[in-house]
Formats: C-alpha cells, structure tokens, sequence
C-alpha cells in the first residue's frame, strides 16, 4: 500500500469511531463486553477515547504529523507491541504509527483490554483488507520481530529492558502528570483542571496526581469545581479505593482535605493513589521550575497556564496531539530509523 492509502484507510476509521462515540447504542453489546472485562472503561470513558481518536484521525491532521518525514516510509520490518491496558485505546498510538509507516505490528494485548483495541483494527481491515497481512496478535512468547515498544510499570521495564536489549526498543515507565497553581485561577480553569483529574478515573500517566500551590492557597474553589465530577460515587470501583485509602490515612492521623469522594494529602511524592491528589506548597516559582526539572523523567504533563513552566493547557492533559509523543519520545523516528 502507498502512504496516501494508508492515510485514507484511518481517516474512514476515524469517521466510524466518531460514529461509535455518537451513537453509542448500536454498540451497546461491545460496551457491554468491554465493561465486562474492565470495570474501569465504562461506556463514557470508552466514548471519550472514540472521540479523542476521531478529532485526531482526519486528513489534515495525519498530513500534517507526517510532514516533517520527506520521504515515504520504507516500511517492511515487524513491530512488537506489548500495549498496556490501563485506559481505552492507550496502546492506538503505537499501532497507528507502525502502520502508517508501512510495517508490520504483532500485538501482545494487555490482558485489562481483551477486546476494545481488537474491535477497532477488526474495522480498520474491514475497511481496508489490504492491512491484514500487516496485523497479528499473540497470547504467547514474541518472536521474528525487529524492533519493539513495550509499554509497563517501572518493575516490567527492568525486564523489558533485559529481554529485548538485543532489539531496537521503545521501553515506557511509570509517568505521571502535575499541575502548578498560582491561586488566581478562574471557575472554568479549575473546572478544566477536575477533568485532568478525574477522566480515566485518574489511571492514565497524563492524568494530574499532584497539585503544587502557593502557600496560602484556599481549596475551596477547587473542590467546588470538582463536585461536577461526584458521579464518580456511583462508581464501586473507585469508591473502593477512596474508601480504602481514607481508612489507611485516618488510622494514620494523616491529615487530609475531604470533599466525600476525593482526598487531598499534603505530599512530596508525585504519584497518588487512585482518588487522592497530592498537593505541595511553594514559595518561589523559579525555585520550583529547578525542582521540576530535577523530576522530568517523572512527569509526562505539567498542566496550568504558566508558559514558561508549564506544558499543557487546563483540561487539556487528555487530548494528546498525534505529535505529543508519550516520554517525549519520537516514535515516528523510531520506525524511520529501523
């Protein structure tokens, strides 16, 4: 297939992902399922994702993503995949651009996502048969590849790293996402900011696990932004967790801010538990652009509207550009260069 087919094969993609997301019924047995093997994707997260894909996947964009690349991919080498599965479709990114580059994929899901991401290369050779022979999955040990992307917790990485060491790789980390206050955000920044926090139910590495604010800094209309997100208390899963992490703090006597089904906890660490943001006062912005950087290899997205610090707009940690590569890792290069 020529580069121009291949764009137009996932820009019909992205109109019927768009149609998932709109007319939900007419999948309602494929929501059903995927729920049924991941209670953290239910149908609204899992249509959020749709929708994010379906912005991204038009002519313009995939143009202009693969514009910095003179030249038509050469294409022909097997990419191994071992996709995470802690949000819907966390692992497209990786898929897409092994396949618009012309190369081969051999899948290794995620056993947290049997079915979604599967569905979706299912329509894609529906709408263009010519990329089957280009698509394998496997439940076994990966084999004749050339080059890899394997994605985990910092654990999996040490074996990742071992295992594929004779093989060019992509090796992704535990990352997470901050977001630096000033104390004169406006309501609809705050309430940008609950979405950074809240969607996904907070599992994804550009979700916002940590506040850093000025001393002084009142919650109050923070946490007044963030009860447009209570309907995360119908959720048993995450209730769970707020339920489990308040009784470990309160046997703890740790201090916390509580608004009934988030935590806040004065903390220096990056990474929260599920339904616990993590806040840290500062004195000096300069002084705190030092710390930051100290901590890059940590952070995927500092969210806020300090440009000079920070990376991503309030509300806008979830909708990622084709060209905002996780770790900050050209991917497109990876298969160019293989």
């Amino acid at each position: 297939m020529q580069l121009n087919q291949r764009i137009n094969a996932f820009v019909a993609l992205g109109q019927e992902m768009n149609e998932m997301a709109q007319k939900p019924e007419l999948y309602a047995d494929l929501f059903a399922l995927t729920y049924g093997h991941n209670k953290w994707f239910d149908q609204t997260q899992v249509c959020f994702a749709l929708e994010q894909w379906a912005d991204q996947l038009t002519q313009r964009n995939l143009e202009e993503w693969l514009a910095p690349y003179k030249t038509e991919f050469i294409g022909g080498k097997t990419i191994a995949l071992v996709l995470a599965g802690n949000l819907p479709l966390v692992g497209f990114h990786d898929i897409l651009s092994s396949l618009i580059s012309g190369h081969n994929i051999l899948c290794k899901s995620s056993s947290k996502d049997p079915v979604l991401t599967k569905f979706i290369l299912e329509k894609l050779m529906r709408i263009e048969p010519r990329f089957k022979p280009f698509i394998q999955w496997t439940d076994g040990p990966l084999k004749n590849f050339d080059g890899v992307i394997a994605t985990g917790s910092n654990n999996s990485a040490l074996h990742f790293e071992y295992y594929f060491k004779n093989y060019p790789n992509i090796i992704r980390k535990n990352r997470t996402s901050i977001a630096v206050l000033k104390g004169d955000e406006r309501p609809e920044q705050l309430s940008a900011l609950a979405q950074d926090i809240f969607r996904y139910f907070g599992l994804g590495c550009r979700n916002v696990s940590k506040l850093y604010v000025p001393r002084g800094f009142d919650f109050q209309p923070f946490f007044g932004a963030a009860y447009a997100f209570g309907h995360v208390m119908q959720h048993d899963k995450y209730m769970n967790n707020y339920d489990y992490n308040k009784a470990v703090y309160l046997m703890g006597q740790v201090p916390l801010l509580d608004n009934e089904f988030l935590l806040l906890k004065e903390d220096t660490d990056l990474v929260s538990p599920i339904a616990v943001v993590f806040y840290e006062y500062y004195d000096d912005p300069k002084r705190l652009n030092r710390h930051l950087q100290s901590l890059e290899e940590n952070i995927q997205c500092i969210v806020g509207a300090e440009p000079n610090l920070c990376t991503v707009d309030f509300g806008q940690s979830q909708c990622p550009l084709l060209s905002d590569y996780a770790d900050g890792v050209d991917t497109l290069a990876f298969m160019n260069s293989l």
